[in-house]
């Protein structure tokens, strides 16, 4: 019911133009996605702007932290040189009192760093999200057909995980470790040249296996996250279509296929795997190689007095700082190679433009609408089949409060024409006007608001039934949300329900009967009370009785609307004001049923194959 309502308040809240709606996408999408290594993390970044005040809280605090831990090694420095070689209690005891102040001090920093970082990245990420969910519900249908729903939703939840994990820890991580880096390596020839140059030594031989195997790491870790939305995508497929993988006994080879999907994203992080652990075994040889040969030069220079045995105690400790923050640096860019490919991925999702082009001084429908609708010369072609004129030359008239039936084949173009109605493709050729206003030179929303459709399926969302009819109008009260159940003659049938408009619908409505599921749907287009009313085969999918109760919920919805019906069912239109024939993409003849009885032959023997029958 929660989710319902935030999908409710979320429509309702989208009446702002276009524009505002995705500008926090568009801080992600000004940089086309490339080829950039770690560079495309970049543009992600521009989430933390508004946060700027806790970024500089989080820097302070990884500084002192950072600061804290190089001073640790001068703690151990006074406590062997001024407590223990010196052979007094008191400087013994400042020193310890010393080495546990800075621990403290450690201890307060690392908490302040990690909380801090911590919700950089939960805040930053769910932005993110939100961002990516503002963009998509605002893109053309069309983007979705060539889209798997698995792999959108992997984009979401998947690689924005490992965003998070990037922003809310490895980047703190890396940071610090640069940090430690920085500074260990200087206390190092601080302490002692000598020993200094040995570690320095091997610096060129730790960041060449870094640079070579990071390339090779987000390589990985792009293959991997698609391989991973694959995955997704067949699973929600499946569950999905359940009923017919069962009803074709299909579950063995799902079984399999999906195995196949499976094991194909293991293998691929496998590799991923594998170059990233032979990073870190590289680096760590050689790192702590370098350490055991400064070790073995220091011992002696402390065995013959050239050094004392703090220096190398405190010389020691920073070589294993400087090599440990080598080896989490070297792990980091591993995180950071897989953050990129997921960045990738996202900013590819969020630089996908929208194919409908809104206007910047839209133009306003009259007040109250008329709604006569005028369909002037369109012609309509699909990206995909651009050879292939879906809606051919099409011209048609409507005028406001009647009835007009589309009929015609399978693939004439009648739910094309729907489509192009609310606007979710604009057409090649041609134009449509609402009371002699081109739609394309409306809000989307305002235009969206006039018109009204019911479905042959209708969309029902989990949640409350009282969530469902009020979908998309946003805050109404109770007695609005039953006289339009009333109206839709689903009244009674939900007072019936154990918890009444309470009654909590499964995903897709599961639980209640398709007659069910239509008058429902029936109530919201009531209470949304449109001027333009698209009745899409609203009867054809139920039996005798549903389809009686419907249809009287249908008349009284049409009543004083302009009404376009597709029909296969010729018996639901003989009332129709008038009739549109449609063929290939073409209005074959407009008439009454009697006219084109007499006049038309393809709707003759579309009747004579429903009523001679």
């Amino acid at each position: 019911m929660q989710n319902q309502s935030h999908k409710n308040s979320s429509l309702h809240a989208s009446s702002i133009p276009l524009s505002a709606a995705t500008s926090s996408a568009e801080a992600l999408s000004t940089e086309a996605p490339s080829t950039k290594g770690l560079s495309i993390l970049v543009p992600i970044f521009q989430f933390l702007a508004p946060y700027k005040a806790r970024v500089v809280a989080a820097m302070i605090a990884l500084v002192f932290t950072a600061g804290m831990s190089l001073s640790i090694g001068q703690g151990l420095r006074l406590m062997i040189d001024d407590g223990f070689s010196a052979n007094s209690p008191e400087l013994l005891d400042r020193a310890v009192l010393i080495f546990l102040g800075l621990v403290v001090c450690l201890a307060a920093g690392s908490y302040s760093r990690f909380y801090l970082v911590s919700w950089l990245g939960e805040r930053v990420v769910a932005d993110i999200r939100k961002a990516i969910f503002d963009h998509l519900v605002q893109l053309h249908p069309g983007f979705f057909e060539t889209q798997r729903s698995g792999d959108i939703q992997s984009r979401i939840t998947t690689d924005t995980t490992l965003l998070q994990t990037v922003i809310g820890s490895s980047l703190s991580m890396a940071l610090r470790n640069t940090l430690l880096f920085i500074g260990g390596f200087v206390w190092l020839f601080i302490t002692n040249v000598k020993l200094s140059l040995i570690v320095f030594a091997v610096v060129p031989f730790v960041v060449m296996p870094i640079v070579i195997f990071g390339r090779r790491v987000r390589r990985l870790a792009r293959s991997s996250q698609d391989r991973v939305g694959d995955v997704g995508s067949y699973v929600g497929e499946t569950v999905h279509h359940i009923k017919t993988v069962q009803a074709y006994n299909h579950q063995i080879e799902d079984m399999r296929l999906f195995g196949l999907h499976v094991e194909s994203a293991f293998d691929v992080a496998k590799k991923r795997v594998s170059q990233r652990a032979m990073l870190m075994g590289v680096v760590i040889l050689l790192v702590m190689g370098a350490v055991g040969a400064m070790m073995w030069v220091g011992g002696h220079d402390v065995l013959e007095g050239r050094i004392s045995g703090g220096e190398l105690a405190a010389f020691v400790f920073y070589a294993v700082i400087v090599g440990m923050s080598v080896g989490a640096i070297s792990e980091v860019i591993g995180d950071l190679q897989r953050a990129a490919g997921a960045a990738e991925r996202i900013l590819e999702l969020l630089a996908t433009e929208n194919d409908l082009v809104v206007p910047e001084s839209p133009l306003v429908l009259p007040s109250p609408l008329r709604g006569d609708l005028l369909i002037d010369h369109l012609s309509f072609h699909y990206m995909t089949r651009k050879e292939q004129w879906v809606i051919d030359d099409l011209s048609l008239k409507v005028e406001a409060g009647t009835v007009c039936a589309l009929v015609g084949s399978s693939g004439a173009g009648k739910t094309t024409l729907f489509d192009l109605l609310l606007r979710f493709y604009d057409p090649q050729k041609g134009a449509i006007s609402l009371d002699s206003i081109p739609i394309e030179q409306v809000d989307l929303l305002s235009l969206r608001a006039q018109i009204g459709l019911v479905s042959q399926k209708p969309a029902l969302f989990t949640g409350s039934i009282r969530d469902n009819i009020a979908y998309g109008s946003g805050e109404v009260k109770q007695g609005a949300i039953i006289n339009a159940a009333k109206a839709a003659y689903a009244h009674d049938f939900i007072e019936q329900l154990p918890d009444g408009y309470d009654t909590l619908l499964g995903e897709h409505g599961v639980g209640l009967s398709g007659g069910q599921q239509q008058r429902i749907a029936i109530a919201r287009a009531v209470l949304k009370d449109p001027k333009i009313l698209l009745l899409d085969e609203a009867t054809s999918a139920l039996d005798a009785e549903s389809e009686h109760q419907v249809q009287k919920a249908l008349n009284e919805l049409m009543e004083g609307r302009t009404t376009l019906v597709i029909a296969h069912r010729l018996a639901t239109v003989l009332h129709a004001d008038k009739i549109a024939v449609l063929n290939k993409g073409r209005i074959e003849a407009v008439g009454t049923h009697t006219e084109l009885i007499a006049s038309n032959p393809l709707y003759e023997r579309l009747a004579s194959l429903q009523f001679n029958e």
